[in-house]
């Protein structure tokens, strides 16, 4: 059954620490340039008992742009390794407040598993109010089977985003900031152009989020996509500079109650590296 949310308290998730049924994932995640180590930040301090998800390794091998959906088997490989199987309630966080964990969120997503939360204002809301934190590598995970069932409805390629575009049958909705949606601030990964996919709506990520990094409420989430112009009644494609962020909205707009959302797996990490993809600016 689908929570009636996609987010979990702190307190609530200090008190089922010790539940036999529960894992934690940390998954901290960097941007390219930022001279950090998220596993080694993980065994400097982590949630106990979590378990690291990178999100770099955790993808697709052959794809031209990094950390893209991994195949169905390598997912489940993965997992199995990780002691995270069929039936566990998941719950994943980052070190930011929210950034890198709805990326993971959705993945779980993506490859089947329903009962998967992101511990809403992550570790830097947990380290705030004093809760227990441990550090190096926790004890092994006995190996678990992880079944995955890919669920579609959740991703786009670029050849969806092109006849969205095209066709206008989605809204398309950019994470990224305005200055590199308007194409005046250059891309952090070098060959893309700057700019937007025409028609796209701009909503940085931040947007969604409180100053200590919770999502706000789902009233609040309403007036804010209200705002952008996004349609109720229309799915919506989220996107942003390599797919990490968009799912930051995705989760957003699950909360806010759109219920046809999708991410655009490759996002402008694919589409800007593309000549042959129409671009706007401004």
């Amino acid at each position: 059954m689908t929570p009636k949310t996609w987010l979990i308290e702190t307190d609530e998730l200090e008190r089922e620490l010790e539940a036999p049924d529960i894992v934690v994932i940390d998954a901290t995640w960097y941007l390219p340039g930022e001279a950090k180590n998220a596993r080694e930040d993980y065994l400097a301090e982590h949630i106990p008992g979590a378990v690291f998800f990178d999100i770099d390794e955790i993808a697709d091998d052959k794809a031209k742009t990094g950390h893209m959906l991994p195949p169905p088997e390598k997912f489940s490989s993965r997992m199995r390794k990780m002691g995270i199987g069929d039936g566990q309630r998941i719950v994943v966080y980052d070190r930011q407040g929210t950034f890198s964990a709805p990326r993971a969120w959705w993945m779980f997503r993506v490859m089947g598993a329903q009962d998967v939360s992101v511990l809403n204002g992550g570790l830097m809301k947990w380290k705030a109010e004093g809760r227990p934190l441990m550090m190096g590598e926790p004890t092994p995970r006995t190996p678990r089977h992880f079944t995955a069932r890919r669920n579609l409805d959740l991703v786009r390629d670029v050849d969806d985003v092109k006849k969205a575009v095209e066709d206008k049958s989605s809204d398309i909705v950019d994470a990224r900031s305005a200055e590199r949606f308007a194409g005046t601030a250059p891309e952090p990964r070098l060959g893309l152009r700057a700019g937007h996919m025409p028609g796209a709506v701009n909503l940085p990520y931040k947007q969604v989020l409180n100053d200590d990094g919770t999502f706000k409420s789902a009233a609040e989430l309403q007036e804010v996509f209200a705002s952008a112009g996004l349609d109720h009644h229309k799915p919506v494609v989220t996107t942003c500079g390599s797919g990490i962020t968009a799912c930051v909205l995705a989760l957003a707009l699950g909360e806010a109650g759109y219920l046809r959302t999708s991410v655009y797996d490759g996002s402008w990490a694919e589409w800007g590296a593309d000549d042959r993809l129409p671009i706007e600016t401004g």
